[in-house]
């Protein structure tokens, strides 16, 4: 970031009981180097970060990042370029401690869609814009025990690394200003525009295990349009990961000695993107403008090994000499946006915007290496009662799709008071979101080729076959939905200075939804500077973020085995007759309100600091409840679910109440001596969420049933309460070498196993790269230099036997170890 480059930090291999007192070390370390450059070299240094200009937190002029009312983070060109990540997930991750990007591995559609969040709260509580507009979320819904469990936020990695110029994070509640989900922030990410050459990046890179092979390439160009600064700005990339698999020997399932059965690890991938950016000038004060993309990215996931003895394998069906079977879920994600809109100067210094954006987010499931093992044991009534002895091995097993059309119309400007002078935005939005399932071939969810539970199949055990494919059972009929919903929204924002050093601020907005109702929010931020070297800053708001039509109307069944009876597993949308006879509610909008405070340092014109402390309260957070069950010997939940035919239910619902607290610290130092330039900088990150009320709505169900004391730990420790980011720069004449410390703090989970604590580490990466004239240049890098992985899973009960040897779930830093690659880029 330009409060982020990279950096030298402390040996990351040491044990990890000590990592506070490491943080603290690297911490004054870092600002003992940066006072000490600042006395030397502060007159002869360039600016820092104060030099390039942002738009994300206010409508009136671009500030700099350090001028802002709210804290700003800002990642360059050249920290993308410098950094180890192809994918744009983990590049914030490495480069914004606030950001979060869990590794994920057999969590079915997870496995491609990784979760993204901000500041620890869920990854549908922060906005993503792309050139300042709304960018859609993702069709997948996660429903595994994963961080965000039970949201549907957005596709990050949908967006290619060579179409972006630079990237703004807001780390303030901003719903007030930007509407739904901004509760923990906004990430702004900002399109290239340039037309005076073409540039080409190659990059080949692996692990120290020889396997997880990565290739990207990319191209990105620009022409001139019209006269008066008209362009068009192209860009193209493909990647293809390798898997990669660190799955330990399964001692519990395997016929024999034991060995490995799971695949544990990224899975091979495969991304194509086109995007654009474009204005077309009208004249002198006016233009019309449009921007977008298409992406197509194909993965693999797996689930767990079948083995040869259990209900769920086929003896005859498998390969001779195999003692069982891996389904393997394959996923092709297809996403989409489109952004037209056309922008004119007005007198007195007014502007206005109208546009509109549409996007498509498609994820398509489809099974191999599977069977349906009611299929082949069903009775054959025209065969004399026989067994079929035939399944399908592979099937599609459905689709989610998502899309959404926003209309926006705003108008900004100066307004005289008398002698004051006042900066006013308002505008109007109209959004509507379309939600759609599309059911599976009849092969991935029936219960034999009848689909009538009153036929009693059963497997090679005597016990009930088990319905639908195994792996990733299909979204059936009952299930398919094709559903939406609309809103509208009236903003004003207001900006004013009543003496040069102090700006004021204030924002309302009114939205109001077609399923729920509406919503008012607001927010009011200062920003005091008593002098040049140092300024105070601090924000209080309201938000709120709507329940998403993916929470609304997504539903499933899924059939599991339960003590060798088949059971049905049903999430239940809102509005069905399981939620209804729970007495749960329709879902209502999360509401939250925020502060922040913080100050700014500028000792020296090459040297900053800041710091800000906040607070986010959210009432009737929305979450995936935990799996409710009848009873043994019979009661009240029983008394629902047995009548309805349903074996287990869950669902979404309003249920808790979170506080998340937090401290953000960041310093950055830029030295020029002669030839050479060297960047230092530090960002610490620290915050804390904790569930504050379980409640319910139910009369037969308690809070504590419907969201137990795993799904807490897994808001309240899933994610890292401590994230540092140290780095050096250090470019001398062709040479530049970048070296930066990831301290990622521990992590819990407790939804599978017993709880468990994965130890916190620290990760560097380095690179160096040569530049052969001012466009070309060759780059090598080490990410994860001292291949530090997570701590060994000593109390994972079956799952440590089965394979399962590092962190599941709650993993911010992955299992691969150490990665190495060559990068190549050239522009004419």
């Amino acid at each position: 970031m330009k409060t982020v480059p990279n950096s030298i930090a402390p040996s990351q291999h040491r044990s990890s009981a000590l990592p506070f007192r490491r943080t603290l070390l690297a911490s004054a370390m870092l600002l003992a180097a940066t006072h000490a450059w600042a006395q030397t070299a502060a007159d002869s240094a360039a600016p820092a970060s104060e030099a390039t200009v942002v738009v994300l937190g206010s409508r009136s002029a671009a500030k700099t990042a350090l001028d802002t009312s709210a804290p700003v983070g800002l990642i360059s060109l050249k920290d993308m370029q410098t950094a180890g990540p192809l994918e744009l997930g983990k590049l914030l991750q490495t480069l914004d401690p606030s950001f979060n990007f869990s590794t994920t591995f057999i969590s079915d559609g997870s496995d491609i869609i990784r979760p993204a969040t901000l500041r620890s709260l869920g990854p549908d509580q922060v906005l993503v814009l792309v050139n300042g507009k709304r960018r859609h979320q993702q069709a997948l819904v996660n429903v595994q025990q994963t961080i965000g469990r039970g949201s549907a936020g957005t596709d990050i990695n949908a967006i290619p690394l060579a179409a972006i110029h630079h990237i703004e994070v807001l780390r303030d509640g901003a719903a007030a200003q930007y509407g739904s989900d901004a509760i923990a922030g906004v990430i702004n990410i900002v399109l290239k525009s340039q037309t005076k050459e073409t540039t080409l990046s190659g990059t080949i890179g692996t692990t120290s295990e020889g396997d997880g092979d990565n290739y990207a390439g990319s191209a990105n160009t620009g022409f001139a349009l019209g006269q008066d600064g008209g362009f068009i700005n192209l860009t193209v990339e493909a990647r293809k990961r390798g898997e990669t698999n660190r799955a330990g020997p399964d001692s519990l399932r395997v016929t024999g000695a034991p060995r490995v059965t799971q695949h544990i690890g990224d899975s091979n991938a495969k991304d194509a993107y086109l995007w654009w950016n474009a204005a077309l000038p009208i004249d002198k004060a006016s233009e019309f403008y449009a921007f977008g993309g298409i992406s197509r990215r194909k993965g693999d996931a797996y689930g767990f090994y079948r083995s040869q003895g259990e209900n769920r394998t086929v003896p005859d069906a498998l390969p001779a000499g195999s003692d069982g079977y891996l389904p393997e879920i394959h996923t092709t994600v297809k996403d989409a946006s489109f952004a037209f809109g056309y922008r004119r100067d007005l007198p007195n210094d007014w502007k206005a915007d109208i546009s509109i954006n549409h996007g498509a987010s498609e994820l398509d499931f489809h099974e191999s290496n599977s069977i349906n093992v009611s299929y082949w044991y069903e009775p054959n009534p025209a065969d004399g009662g026989k067994i079929y002895g035939t399944s399908p091995r592979e099937a599609d097993t459905g689709k989610l799709k998502f899309n959404q059309t926003t209309i926006n119309a705003d108008i900004k400007g100066p307004v005289k008071l008398g002698d004051a002078s006042v900066f006013l935005a308002t505008g109007f939005e109209y959004r509507a979101d379309n939600y759609e399932i599309v059911a599976g071939d009849p092969v991935s969810y029936q219960y034999g080729r009848t689909n009538n539970p009153a036929i009693v199949i059963n497997g090679q055990q005597g016990k009930t076959a088990g319905a639908g494919i195994q792996g990733f059972p299909g979204y059936t009929p009952g299930t398919a939905v094709d559903s939406g919903r609309h809103n509208i929204a009236l903003y004003l924002d207001a900006e004013h200075r009543p003496i040069e050093s102090l700006l004021l601020a204030g924002a309302v907005r009114y939205e109001k939804y077609s399923d729920f109702g509406s919503t008012v929010t607001g927010k009011l931020s200062a920003r005091f500077d008593p002098s040049k070297q140092i300024g105070f800053r601090g924000s209080l708001s309201s938000g709120f973020r709507a329940p998403s039509v993916q929470q609304e109307f997504y539903s499933s069944v899924s059939t599991n085995l339960n003590n060798g009876v088949l059971t049905e597993t049903l999430t239940a949308r809102q509005g069905s007759a399981v939620t209804q006879a729970f007495g749960i509610k329709p879902l209502k909008e999360e509401t939250s309100t925020s502060g922040s405070l913080g100050f700014v340092l500028r000792p020296a014109k090459n040297m900053s600091l800041t710091a800000d402390v906040y607070q986010i309260n959210i009432k009737d957070r929305i979450v995936f409840s935990s799996e409710v069950a009848p009873e043994k010997n019979g009661g009240p939940i029983a008394n629902i679910l047995k009548p309805l035919g349903v074996g287990q239910a869950q669902f979404f619902t309003n249920a808790v109440d979170t506080r998340t607290r937090g401290l953000d610290i960041v310093a950055e130092h830029t030295s020029r001596l002669d030839s050479s330039t060297l960047v230092l900088s530090g960002q610490l990150g620290f915050n804390k969420t904790e569930v504050t009320k379980r409640h319910s709505t139910s009369s037969v169900l308690t809070g504590e049933q419907l969201f137990d004391a795993s799904q807490v730990t897994l808001i309240e420790r899933g994610q890292p309460r401590k994230h540092h980011v140290v780095a050096a720069d250090y470019s001398n004449g062709p040479w530049n070498l970048n070296a930066r410390a990831n301290y990622y703090g521990e992590v819990q989970a407790a939804n599978f196993t017993p709880l468990h604590t994965w130890d916190a580490k620290w990760l560097v990466d380095t690179s160096v790269r040569y530049a052969f004239s001012k466009r070309t240049f060759l780059s090598f890098g080490v990410n994860n230099l001292f291949d530090t992985l997570p701590s060994e899973w000593s109390n994972g009960g079956d799952y440590a036997k089965i394979g399962f040897t590092r962190c599941w779930e709650t993993c911010p830093i992955g299992v691969n170890g150490r990665s190495m690659y060559v990068r190549m880029d050239t522009a004419f």
